[in-house]
């Protein structure tokens, strides 16, 4: 490797340490106070205002980061399973359960986030982006089921959204406990909610929730 080529793949390294630091910053910044100043996120992340900008542009750029983070850690790339189970019911199921394991990651985080979009234009419009890419998917797979009720897609999508998750787990594991526990609770529910035929077996959701964690490590 020719000096230069090194010194360039080193400042790559740099940044994107920096770039991880920031956004480990913000998460911090969120669960600990529950908003998201540039400045403070910044101060936490021992770099000066201008690199935050310079790195993300903005704060919904911070956030879109602070997102995409999120869902690698939380195996949402393992989403198009759902989509091509040839079982329409299994296909919710592995929906749900994704979905439990993605909001399992930092609860905590999310839980502050999501309270945060309702009072901040910035963070209300890139989690809502994030909420109807959900939507669209809930859709698609109702799409596929026979006898299910008119408003099925917004029932699934209300079930798989992470404040059904948060109430669900805070009746078995307590209001930070692992939001996985509540796949299974939430794999029922949508199954009744939608009508299916059958009750689906607690494996499946559990498995789909336990591999989102494992793309996580």
């Amino acid at each position: 490797m020719s000096p230069r080529a090194y010194r360039m793949g080193q400042r790559q390294s740099d940044v994107d340490e920096t770039r991880a630091r920031i956004v480990r910053a913000a998460r911090d910044q969120l669960t600990g106070a529950g908003t998201l100043s540039l400045d403070a996120v910044a101060r936490r992340a021992d770099v000066a205002r201008a690199t935050v900008y310079y790195q993300f542009g903005s704060k919904p750029g911070l956030l879109e980061a602070v997102c995409d983070a999120l869902a690698a850690e939380g195996g949402l790339a393992r989403l198009p399973e759902a989509f091509t189970l040839a079982d329409p019911w299994a296909a919710v199921d592995r929906f749900v359960g994704i979905m439990g394991g993605f909001w399992a990651v930092d609860r905590t985080c999310t839980r502050r986030l999501r309270a945060l979009a309702a009072l901040d234009e910035e963070v209300g419009r890139v989690v809502g982006e994030r909420d109807a890419r959900r939507r669209e998917g809930a859709r698609v797979l109702v799409g596929r089921l026979d006898g299910v009720p008119q408003d099925a897609a917004a029932l699934l999508f209300v079930l798989t959204g992470f404040e059904a998750f948060d109430a669900l787990a805070g009746e078995t594991v307590g209001p930070d406990g692992d939001l996985r526990e509540a796949v299974p609770a939430a794999t029922r529910l949508v199954r009744r909610a939608l009508g299916a035929p059958a009750e689906a077996p607690e494996a499946p959701g559990a498995s789909a929730a336990s591999g989102a964690s494992e793309a996580s490590d």
